[in-house]
């Protein structure tokens, strides 16, 4: 340790999404590079003399006490636990959590050092893994609110590393085993047998942590979802969802000066006739088991909603990914003008 492949590997994921501005502090962790990385791991951010450095990922997070704030992250996982380097302007994002964070460092705004918060989740208090639709995000829930933290990787392939690596890592845990046997194991069934309904897809992995995957009901619950935004318009049995995908609204404002107040997070969802853009909430749901009362918003809210008849045109950028793409839509007033005519010129 560290190999010649780790080397590599954590060289090539050492890069921050173009479309994202980060502080001086993550730039710098940015530009290193091999021996360079694993060093400033173990010298600045390693908690444990022993621990090795075995994933790094970047990835916007959101936590559930500060749910809509979402700050980039430097995601780093070790064989003791995973860590999140943020951005440091974060601690300021939102005056309500100052007691989330200790800020010893404010002597230090005014000086040349530049600062990022580091936010520890230790293996042995994770309890559960929430994986989102299609792969586009997962949450990470410790043992109590101040644990839990959604990555949102808008990419199922990062998704699908991070989680692999995890299960890896957890394997070489030690954790001392239950007083009592535990029916379920690595290979239990998913699914309850009691309860009638059909749960999300769970995985118990040997070191007792839950890896919970979203089922066919969550695409029916959300397909139900739409057919009702679309005021009855669309029989439901043949309204079939084809694309769900976390994305950005861009906003062109010119009093903006930062790029990133012009950037939305949405999820769009297109289906056989319209496309949709919801806000949604990625960290409360499904509701921890310490929650006492359900969020203040629903896991859904539509943002926006067009008729693909309406589409005129679609135009790409040629920049690499990730691909801006901009929908043109005909600007009718009355949506059932052209149905309207129809029936009243050409039918009785």
């Amino acid at each position: 340790y560290p190999s010649e492949l780790l080397m590599q590997k954590i060289t090539e994921d050492n890069q921050i999404p173009v479309h994202i501005h980060v502080s001086v502090s993550l730039q710098y962790v940015a530009g290193l590079k091999g021996r360079a990385l694993v060093e400033f791991f173990h010298s600045n951010i390693a908690e444990v003399e022993n621990e090795e450095l075995r994933h790094l990922m970047w990835s916007s997070v959101l936590f559930y006490k500060t749910p809509s704030v979402e700050v980039m992250a430097c995601v780093l996982l070790s064989t003791k636990a995973i860590y999140f380097l943020l951005d440091d302007s974060f601690i300021h994002a939102d005056e309500h959590q100052s007691d989330f964070w200790n800020k010893e460092n404010s002597d230090c705004e005014n000086s040349s050092f530049h600062l990022s918060c580091c936010f520890v989740l230790k293996l042995n208090d994770l309890q559960s893994v929430n994986v989102g639709l299609f792969d586009q995000y997962f949450r990470i829930t410790g043992h109590s609110a101040d644990h839990i933290v959604t990555c949102l990787t808008r990419d199922s392939y990062s998704t699908h590393t991070f989680i692999q690596q995890l299960m890896a890592v957890l394997s070489l845990l030690a954790r001392t085993p239950s007083p009592e046997p535990v029916d379920k194991d690595f290979y239990s069934e998913f699914g309850s047998k009691n309860t009638g309904k059909m749960e999300n897809y769970e995985l118990i992995h040997s070191s007792r942590v839950k890896f919970i995957y979203p089922n066919e009901e969550e695409i029916g619950d959300l397909a139900f979802l739409v057919a009702e935004k679309m005021d009855g318009l669309t029989n439901l049995p043949s309204l079939n969802i084809l694309l769900y995908v976390l994305a950005f609204q861009v906003n062109h404002l010119e009093e903006s000066t930062q790029n990133t107040s012009s950037l939305q997070p949405k999820t769009l969802i297109l289906t056989s006739s319209d496309l949709f853009l919801f806000d949604e909430d990625y960290i409360s749901y499904p509701l921890p088991e310490f929650a006492k009362e359900p969020p203040k918003r629903d896991k859904y809210q539509l943002a926006d909603g067009r008729r693909i008849r309406d589409l005129d045109r679609v135009l790409m950028g040629y920049q690499t990914y990730p691909q801006a793409l901009t929908f043109v839509f005909d600007d009718v007033q009355n949506q059932d003008l052209m149905q309207n005519l129809t029936l009243d010129h050409f039918g009785e």
